[in-house]
């Protein structure tokens, strides 16, 4: 898990220097206006989750200190996720009450979530825990749920993720936003269904850091002084690195749930048929 703790870490770092520099949350990821247009104490409040930022992502690159990390960048991230919950209520009135609207809406608090999964897969390793069946069920069927309502809101408004393509790429914009879409739906129905599901998650994180590389990063060079910009490459390399981490806590489940079914077949504990113990090694 080393490559995506780093890349979570550094990633959080990166969005708390952010709005420190800035002085306010970043309005496509932390969209605390949400909740109103004049909270009292924003500001400091803002600061406030810079330096939660900072320390959380600082501290979950060290052993030592990774599980108090984890906890605060789950902490940090589902808050981020709470801000956008007035918008089931306000995008419909504005937009009209249809399902595609509650779809796109979703996808906000859902790309939160799969950060904070990720952050809390960590907890579990650096504490040598064993989720529950219930508790690994309901961690496929949440990120997988959310990774294909990505796809699905690109499908819905294809202009949009077009846009977004650079004109250098072949194809045209449009082709590459019904690509990416299609891929965030089979990855998500993979990590569901537990086909391929391994395999469905790595290529996911790949799809996210060739959409920093390839979107994002140019998006930021073209415009140095939005903080949406800057703050959109941070939450995404921050999704890259939990989609790693929740890859390989997949793959490691797979061979634990192996090793536990040879142990019962040959009449061995099962606690003896898992790599000391646990279902993921340090």
């Amino acid at each position: 898990m080393k490559v995506g703790i780093y890349a979570l870490g550094l990633a959080s770092i990166a969005a708390g220097i952010l709005d420190l520099v800035w002085g306010e949350f970043e309005s496509a990821h932390q969209p605390i206006q949400a909740w109103g247009d004049h909270i009292p104490g924003v500001t400091f409040f803002a600061y406030v989750t810079a330096i939660w930022l900072i320390a959380g992502g600082a501290a979950i690159l060290f052993e030592r200190t990774a599980r108090i990390g984890a906890v605060m960048l789950a902490i940090v991230y589902t808050a981020f996720a709470v801000f956008w919950l007035p918008r089931f209520y306000t995008a419909p009135h504005y937009r009209g009450y249809r399902l595609s609207v509650y779809i796109g809406v979703l996808g906000g608090p859902g790309g939160q979530l799969i950060v904070t999964i990720g952050a809390l897969m960590v907890y579990a390793v650096r504490s040598g825990r064993v989720l529950s069946e219930w508790q690994a069920t309901a961690a496929r069927w949440v990120f997988g749920l959310f990774v294909a309502d990505f796809g699905v809101v690109h499908l819905i408004d294809i202009p949009e993720p077009a846009a977004m393509v650079p004109a250098w790429m072949p194809a045209g914009g449009a082709f590459w936003a019904w690509v990416s879409g299609i891929a965030f739906i089979l990855a998500g129905l993979g990590i569901v269904s537990g086909v391929l599901d391994v395999l469905a998650a790595r290529l996911l994180a790949l799809m996210f850091l060739l959409f920093s590389i390839l979107v994002l990063t140019p998006l930021t060079i073209a415009s140095p002084h939005e903080h949406t910009s800057w703050g959109g490459n941070a939450y995404n390399l921050a999704a890259f690195g939990a989609t790693l981490i929740f890859a390989d806590w997949l793959a490691t489940e797979r061979r634990t749930r192996s090793l536990q079914a040879g142990g019962r077949r040959f009449g061995i504990p099962l606690a003896a048929a898992t790599p000391s113990g646990r279902n993921c090694p340090r």
